[in-house]
């Protein structure tokens, strides 16, 4: 490696082409970042006092070996961005002078000599025309304004942007048109020059971008996979595989959504939830040990990437089961996604049919939906959907589908329709985050013609005005403002509507059958034509009976909207792990006898009620030397000592944040207990310190994530 100081231009001007890798990102610096360069160059420009000003690193490889009689182009590993900008930034210079007809200003700075030094090579064809070769998504929006021809019709928006903020910005400052060239021309890189057999550009390019804050993980994830590719399968791949990617996510939205879906993917194969910070490094990992050459890896990934864009973003083409993951996307649970991905993957495999499909999705959106009605936690769902997949007899998909959410332990259950139309009945819908979504699926289950329930509005049928006339009063009944209180925004009160307005806080009866429209048609609530509002115009009065009724049979017509998994017994039976062994002794605290009354028994007593209290999934175990809690197993085990108790937390040792040092890797060494960390607490002083550690722990094995609000 060589590195030096340079001046930019002077850099540019020198350089026979620099071309950007089509493994490299695309160009994605925006405003904030071009006004913060502009600043800058402004400010050397206008301070005789400054004489350069440093704007980053370039650093290149030749492209192959350079030869007196022919110069090579250079392949820029890192400082794309800065490059870019630079040349948009004198492109539109150039533009400026060339419209206003600008005599030279400065030594280099007009039109003709801005182009032909720092744009174009003047003497050379084709793309070697060209001082700046962008990857293949920005590339022709980049040639098309140098040619001053008409853009492409997939245009790059950064590219067209920054070139357009340049152009305001020259105008804006069309008197300070010296100071604008002089700082352009103190513009100071450091010039890093890769030899080819010696250097080695993905460990360089990763050590220059460790931080992680300049490149997405899908920058990373491409660039590790193409870098050391020799050149033809480097562009087929990406041609056939990479780019076709990146358009179906989308060229604003691309890193998003390929960062999501790497992380969905990773989980889909290995079982493990990666950390959304470190998706990179866990895909390096299972890369190493992938079966099969990078053109498979990638052929695998461009699948998974269209199924992800079937599920996610409204790609796919059949319109029932488009509807489904449409619904399940408006509840919000991406969780789900690892093992959709490979529901979908059998699918296309010929493992299912497309009708099993659509009952898979409905039976995991009825799932998370009835768990978010009934208030169960959420912070299992990580877990439960990571390993679905692994625990099917696929040659019976769907019977092993419902017998694996029928037998989840109690936690992680699927809501009986006994819970959930409890629930249903009395939970405050319309404060619910997916509100639109369960008054759409109720209005249109079994509908063949779908209603657009976003033409409609929500109806209290009871009002929400706190202060309600003396008639409303008089209808629910002495108890009228509990009645109010109660049942306001509750199943049996919620509907829809297009007259909210003309209904008002008018009372039931003139909201039943009295509302007319402009033209003179009733449009009552006992003349709307939404199943809804079926039975409403044989209702006399509304009070406490008439909306228990309507939520009794709202709530009914419910579970089979969301239906749960049914199995007969016996088939339920064969799904069904051996009974576990019981042990010959059953060990309890009396086995303990550092637990014996005294302050180590108060400490542990403590102790052991802030862990019972984490989760209702957190179970306790006595055996003979340590009791355990568990989760989906062991995460913390404590070993009773005379005057301590001994913490062996299930994590591993890098992993722990222990900003005290208080903890041990006791990973090479003998302990009883589960897990690499070791942590003593003697007082009640430190039990806050390690239930920061043991929380750490149930986390990381819980897949702890607010995966769905309300």
């Amino acid at each position: 490696m060589k590195a030096s100081e340079v001046n930019l231009l002077k850099f540019i001007r020198k350089s026979p082409q620099f071309v950007i890798p089509i493994y490299q990102r695309n160009y994605s610096w925006n405003e904030v970042q071009c006004r913060q360069l502009w600043r800058d160059l402004m400010l050397a420009g206008s301070n005789d006092g400054i004489n350069a000003h440093f704007i980053g690193a370039i650093v290149y490889v030749e492209r192959a070996l350079s030869t007196v009689a022919s110069q090579e182009a250079l392949l820029v590993i890192d400082g794309q961005q800065r490059l870019t900008t630079s040349t948009l930034l004198i492109a539109a210079l150039a533009k400026h002078f060339e419209e206003n007809r600008l005599e030279e200003i400065l030594e280099s700075f007009s039109a003709r000599k801005l182009k032909n030094y720092y744009l174009l090579n003047p003497d050379e064809s084709g793309e070697r025309h060209y001082k700046l070769l962008l990857s293949e998504a920005d590339r022709e929006t980049m040639l098309a304004l140098l040619r001053e021809a008409p853009l492409p019709a997939e245009s790059s928006t950064r590219v067209l942007e920054n070139f357009k903020l340049f152009q305001s910005l020259i105008v804006e400052n069309a008197n300070k048109l010296e100071a604008i060239c002089k700082g352009l021309s103190k513009l100071v890189i450091v010039e890093v020059a890769l030899d080819r057999s010696q250097d080695n550009p993905q460990l360089i390019f990763e050590s220059m971008n460790s931080t992680g804050l300049e490149l997405s993980q899908a920058d990373l994830i491409r660039n590790f996979i193409l870098m050391g590719l020799e050149p033809r399968l480097q562009t087929e791949l990406y041609t056939s595989y990479w780019r076709p990617m990146e358009k179906a996510f989308g060229q604003a939205a691309y890193t998003s959504h390929f960062d999501a879906f790497m992380r969905h993917y990773l989980t889909t194969k290995t079982g493990e939830i990666p950390n959304v910070r470190q998706v990179y490094l866990a895909f390096k990992s299972y890369a190493q040990r992938f079966k099969g050459n990078v053109s498979d890896l990638v052929a695998e990934i461009h699948s998974f990437a269209t199924y992800y864009c079937a599920m996610a973003l409204d790609a796919e083409k059949d319109y029932n089961l488009n509807q489904a993951f449409r619904d399940l996307r408006e509840l919000k649970v991406d969780v789900s996604y690892p093992f959709l991905l490979d529901v979908y993957h059998d699918y296309r495999n010929g493992l299912l049919e497309l009708p099993d499909v659509i009952k898979v999705v409905r039976l995991v959106e009825s799932y998370v939906f009835r768990r978010a009605i009934c208030s169960f936690p959420t912070n299992s769902l990580n877990k439960t959907f990571s390993q679905m997949s692994r625990t099917l007899d696929k040659s019976r998909y769907l019977e092993s589908l419902q017998a694996s959410f029928m037998m989840q332990p109690s936690y992680r259950r699927f809501p009986s329709d006994a819970e959930f139309e409890r629930d249903f009945k009395v939970r405050d819908l319309y404060n619910f985050r997916s509100r639109s979504y369960w008054l759409r699926r109720l209005e249109n289950h079994g509908r063949r013609e779908r209603v657009m329930v976003e033409d409609y509005t929500i109806e209290h049928i009871l009002p929400q005005n706190p202060d309600i006339s003396s008639t409303w009063k008089a209808e629910l009944g002495k108890d009228w403002q509990s009645v109010h209180q109660t049942y306001l925004h509750t199943l049996g009160n919620l509907t829809l509507s297009a007259y909210n307005s003309e209904y008002s806080d008018r009372p039931f009866a003139i909201k039943r059958d009295q509302i007319k429209d402009k033209d003179g048609n009733s449009v009552g609530l006992a003349f709307s034509p939404l199943k809804l509002n079926q039975g409403l115009g044989q209702v006399q009065v509304w009070n406490e009976i008439s909306i228990k009724a309507r939520a009794d049979r709202l709530a009914a017509e419910s579970t089979k909207v969301w239906g749960a998994p049914e199995l007969k017994q016996e088939v339920l039976d064969t799904f069904r792990p051996p009974a576990p062994v019981v042990p010959a002794h059953i060990y309890t605290i009396e086995d303990h006898p550092n637990l014996s009354p005294g302050p180590i028994q108060d400490l542990f007593f403590m102790l052991r009620k802030s862990i019972l209290s984490l989760d209702p999934a957190v179970t306790e175990e006595f055996w003979k030397v340590y009791v355990a809690y568990k989760a989906e197993t062991n995460f913390v085990d404590v070993v009773p000592q005379t005057k301590a108790l001994r913490l062996s937390i299930n994590v591993p040792f890098h992993e722990i944040e222990d900003p005290k040092n208080a903890c041990i890797d006791v990973s090479n060494l003998g302990r009883w207990g589960n897990g690499d960390v070791e942590l003593k607490i003697s007082g009640l002083d430190d039990l806050p310190y390690a239930m920061g550690m043991i929380r750490q722990a149930f986390d990381r094995q819980m897949g702890s994530t607010a995966d769905m609000e309300t």
